[in-house]
């Protein structure tokens, strides 16, 4: 039998455990050695090993996995508000719905998210031959939806969840397992015009949430490249210089240009002339958006690359007809570079910059979570507490035909919401300002006043059913009215139904407004009509 650790002991081993995990975490960031990375991992699960012993049979930790959470009736009220505004837009902008499985072969998804995303791909144990992935986004299993199909023209969103094996960071709202929600437009249109359609919502959909100040940062593939040729960079690194390029919204460039120099291999020349495109905003904080553009444009070594003027062009295009849609919060970021191998064209991205007190908030609620879990979160020590891109999207020409194997494509724009970000925030708004949440749809609350009147009470909720009224009553035969009231005060349904001796002996049943306290008898024979015109005022 092992000896059993006494309490001072088994302290000093779970402290051991978290900070090994810890060391671990940072090992991997900094792309350690894998042996050490190893080595560490081994001593961490022998440790673990050793509590383990401790445990008694049946015994073990519950907590939601790591990079996951569970949602109660209040922040479940909370996301399903967030999801009616996104998809009443979809509607609105005349987008059909589909869904696709959860997984898919892994040869579907190989290779489709460049650097950084391939690693990140959750791959399961096969299956009866098949190997199979967890989707990592909801764009690749739609492209390879309209080649399986045939199909060359559709407006469509989807909302799913996927997964990431990704290091979470709650304070960031990075998540393992979260929704997307996705409108896309296929198929061939007036150029530029399926983009703005999609900004036009992503400005939509922020404004309706009331998310605080955003703005979409905005750039073109093509105006990349133009850059990275001209800079200096050998094609065949355009897309690994993609993905360091795209971390200058999380570091600053010192950091990004030595990861382009150890890493990468580029020069110090080459970087210097790098930095001076992609930061070139900084440089030029008083000129629009058509103003950067014309002002890089002077630049001989762009001018003259034809990448560079196809990009510049394409972009004016889109910036008017963002200007006739009312699209004031995009604006012309030449840093953005997003990570991913499919986009060809122009590429966006929203981000928010909730207040102080909406950044507190989530910083606590992501601690909390932390802390519930049993992790610790180093990545946000020392960081700003934000929720980053809560949106982002661009035009990918070339996807579809990767898996029909034709030699026209089917060219495709869209843009997927960051669900879980968006909600960290209308959650933290409605905690700042103490905004009390629904969690029932309850429209009327069927009473009663005396003993014995289950069934009438039943009778009355059978009849608002049937006739399409959101009723509830007790569970109890007797349940005492105060108790009843209160319960109705406390999930927020605003009307009551009294029923009573007095009222059964007159054919009435009295109405109660639960936030003015007002009471009326209404006749049985217009139980339903009474209702939805109390409904109207309450």
């Amino acid at each position: 039998m092992p000896e059993v650790l006494s309490a001072e002991a088994r302290k000093v081993l779970q402290d051991e455990v978290t900070t090994l995990g810890n060391e671990i975490r940072v090992l991997k960031e900094q792309k350690t050695s894998p042996d050490l990375v190893k080595e560490k991992v081994a001593k961490m699960l022998e440790l673990k090993k050793k509590l383990g012993e401790e445990q008694k049979p049946g015994k073990f930790v519950i907590k939601c996995p790591k990079g996951t959470r569970d949602y109660g009736p209040k922040e479940m009220a909370v996301r399903e508000a967030v999801f009616g505004t996104i998809i009443e837009s979809f509607k609105r902008h005349g987008a059909e719905t589909i869904d696709t499985p959860v997984f898919e072969l892994r040869d579907v998804l190989l290779s489709k998210y460049g650097e950084e995303g391939g690693k990140l791909v959750y791959n399961l144990e096969d299956q009866g031959g098949e190997l199979l992935s967890m989707r990592y986004d909801l764009t690749v299993p739609f492209a390879r939806y309209l080649a399986m199909n045939k199909i060359s023209n559709i407006k469509r969103y989807h909302i799913a969840k996927v997964y990431r094996r990704d290091q979470p960071v709650m304070t960031r709202g990075r998540y393992r397992e979260f929704y997307q929600c996705d409108f896309d437009i296929a198929g061939e249109y007036e150029k530029m015009l399926p983009e703005a359609e999609c900004l036009k919502i992503v400005d939509e959909v922020l404004n309706k949430l009331d998310v605080g100040n955003f703005y979409i940062k905005v750039n073109h593939r093509v105006i990349l490249d133009a850059m990275m040729s001209v800079s200096g960079v050998p094609k065949q690194q355009f897309k690994t210089v993609c993905s360091s390029i795209d971390k200058l919204d999380k570091e600053p460039w010192e950091k990004v240009e030595k990861e382009l120099i150890d890493e990468k291999g580029l020069t110090k020349e080459v970087t210097q002339q790098l930095r001076r495109f992609v930061l070139f905003r900084e440089e030029a904080t008083d000129l629009d958006d058509i103003q950067t553009l014309d002002k890089m444009m002077e630049i001989e070594a762009l001018r003259t690359n034809a990448d560079f003027k196809k990009g510049t062009e394409e972009l004016k295009v889109l910036f008017n007809f963002l200007s006739l849609y009312g699209v004031t919060s995009a604006r012309f970021e030449p840093s953005l570079a997003r990570g991913l191998d499919y986009y060809t064209g122009v590429i966006y991205e929203a981000v928010v910059e909730p207040s102080e007190e909406v950044r507190k908030t989530i910083a606590e609620g992501a601690a909390k979570e932390n802390q519930d879990s049993g992790e610790a979160s180093i990545e946000g020590q020392g960081l700003p507490t934000g929720v980053g891109s809560v949106a982002a999207g661009g035009r990918y020409d070339e996807l579809v035909k990767g898996f029909s194997g034709k030699k026209d494509s089917v060219p495709c724009c869209g843009v997927s919401f960051g669900i879980e970000r968006l909600f960290a925030i209308r959650e933290a708004q409605l905690k700042c300002k103490d905004v009390p949440m629904r969690t029932v749809a309850t429209e009327v609350y069927v009473a009663s006043a005396q003993k014995n009147l289950l069934e009438e009470r039943m009778k009355l909720c059978r009849s608002l059913w049937d006739s399409g009224v959101r009723t509830e009553m007790a569970y109890k035969r007797n349940p005492k009215l105060l108790d009843q009231i209160q319960n109705c005060e406390a999930k927020q349904i605003p009307l009551m139904l009294i029923v009573g001796e007095r009222e059964l002996q007159e054919g009435v049943v009295k109405l109660r407004y639960i936030k003015t306290r007002e009471e009326q008898d209404i006749p049985l024979a217009t139980l339903v009509e009474s209702i939805r015109e109390a409904l109207l005022k309450a």
